[in-house]
């Protein structure tokens, strides 16, 4: 995807000709280094956002499936709180089978850590506000349907924060900071 570096070595190639006679101390190696460390950085930050916005494109295909099995029609709060309850644990089975293999006596494995972790982080969320697609309108319901994966798309949904009391209140996306 970053393309610093080519752009500099074709650039460096047309007035110079073949790049193996650069020595290691130039101006053209220093900046093809530049180059390569520019585009590792881009990289860097590239895998980084995306490892940020996985959890919320999946949440996202979870209410997609769960619409397309109800024939894509808008959905009742009663529905819409058991479909975040089932998301909110469906890590359950998989710890309790982690827990199951680990011997007595013995620490919990990272695995099981990490699946705790991430199961206190969602029902935390749920208590304060959990955040899904708006799935009780027609027009949202359809875009949402309409929805392919990308992350761009999510932004043009209605998204709502729904409490574990009920509680439904509008918000934005994508969102900022914990809640």
């Amino acid at each position: 995807m970053p393309k610093a570096f080519e752009k500099a070595r074709k650039a460096i190639a047309r007035k110079k000709g073949p790049i193996d006679s650069l020595h290691q101390y130039s101006r053209d190696s220093k900046r093809l280094h530049r180059a390569q460390v520019r585009d590792e950085k881009l990289e860097k930050i590239a895998a980084s956002r995306k490892k940020n916005d996985r959890p919320y494109l999946e949440r996202a295909t979870f209410f997609q499936e769960a619409l397309r099995q109800n024939e894509e029609q808008p959905l009742q709060m009663d529905v819409i709180q058991e479909l975040i309850k089932t998301f909110v644990h469906q890590h359950d089975e998989e710890l309790n089978e982690v827990k199951k293999a680990r011997r007595p006596g013995r620490p919990a494995s990272a695995k099981e850590d990490l699946l705790k972790v991430k199961i206190d982080k969602l029902q935390k969320e749920y208590q304060n506000g959990f955040l899904i697609p708006v799935l009780d309108t027609e027009e949202n319901v359809k875009l949402l349907g309409r929805w392919e994966g990308s992350w761009s798309y999510l932004t043009t949904l209605k998204w709502v924060r729904v409490s574990s009391a009920g509680h439904v209140q509008p918000s934005s996306f994508p969102p900022k900071g914990e809640h």
